[in-house]
């Protein structure tokens, strides 16, 4: 949001920052060795759910590069699947390496294992699938499928719970009727309803999740991509930390061109007469 937000005060930067996962993409594949490019890639990885501490040791050389796996905001998504076919056709190392592999749809975590047809995966990719709203996107650290991704869930679930009661709050201290108060007000019930939604959605195991990174042989890669369900598996043999990757797999809806779904909170400012650019939750 672009004159909404300078006006927000500090009041609303943790919970609006707690929530903020742009569904916009950048550049599909990159290698990124700047300290600037890291700072600006903690805006993604704000979303992820750990399950173990991922600092780097002491003197680990990889601290600086950072992969970007997936398609570009304004890519097509046509040309992604069509280039990760081939990038997957003419892996020549037979070693294991990372991939994103993407679904045609959104699965809960009782399907995720099977949809992988039994391969282990280390990080599910998701969001609630709200109509016409910009849900956060999360990233949560698996090992074993469904436990640790249902306990990923909890967690969120509980962050959703009390983003919510933060809207809430700030909410019931804007009184008055000034434009200004009444832009707000808005803005911090429509975050309560969406942050409320979410959490409902996480802890009833919602069919949430559209990519998986996992590690796998060429062999095994290829096998999974003629599987049903499978929209792509994207090689990713640069890929060697998790904690360093900026995971961009297309969402199931998006056919096209990658951009971010409609947003009723964006429409709904904008014919108020406010200046609001979609940012996601």
């Amino acid at each position: 949001m672009t004159g909404l937000l300078r006006r927000l005060d500090d009041r609303l930067l943790p919970p609006l920052g707690r929530g903020m996962a742009r569904l916009g993409r950048t550049p599909a594949r990159l290698k990124i060795l700047t300290g600037a490019a890291v700072a600006a890639s903690t805006a993604v990885l704000l979303t992820a759910v750990w399950a173990a501490d991922q600092r780097p040791p002491s003197g680990d050389q990889t601290v600086g590069d950072v992969v970007r796996v997936g398609v570009a905001e304004g890519g097509s998504i046509p040309d992604y699947l069509d280039g990760a076919a081939r990038e997957l056709a003419a892996l020549s190392d037979p070693a294991a390496g990372y991939a994103l592999v993407t679904f045609t749809e959104y699965l809960g975590p009782d399907r995720l294992a099977g949809a992988l047809d039994g391969r282990a995966a280390a990080v599910v990719v998701g969001r609630v699938p709200l109509p016409r709203v910009q849900t956060e996107i999360v990233r949560i650290a698996v090992q074993r499928l469904p436990a640790d991704l249902l306990g990923g869930m909890a967690v969120i679930a509980d962050r959703k719970d009390k983003e919510a009661a933060d809207y809430k709050r700030l909410s019931a201290k804007l009184t008055g009727d000034s434009a200004q108060e009444v832009e707000l007000r808005t803005v911090y019930d429509s975050g309560a309803k969406v942050s409320a939604a979410e959490a409902v959605s996480f802890r009833d195991g919602c069919s949430c999740f559209y990519a998986a990174v996992i590690r796998a042989t060429p062999a095994e890669l290829a096998e999974l991509a003629e599987r049903p369900g499978i929209r792509a598996v994207d090689p990713a043999p640069e890929l060697v930390r998790l904690d360093r990757a900026v995971l961009l797999p297309p969402l199931p809806e998006q056919t096209d061109v990658v951009k971010p779904p409609v947003d009723g909170l964006t429409e709904l400012m904008a014919s108020a007469g406010a200046q609001v650019t979609p940012s996601g939750r």
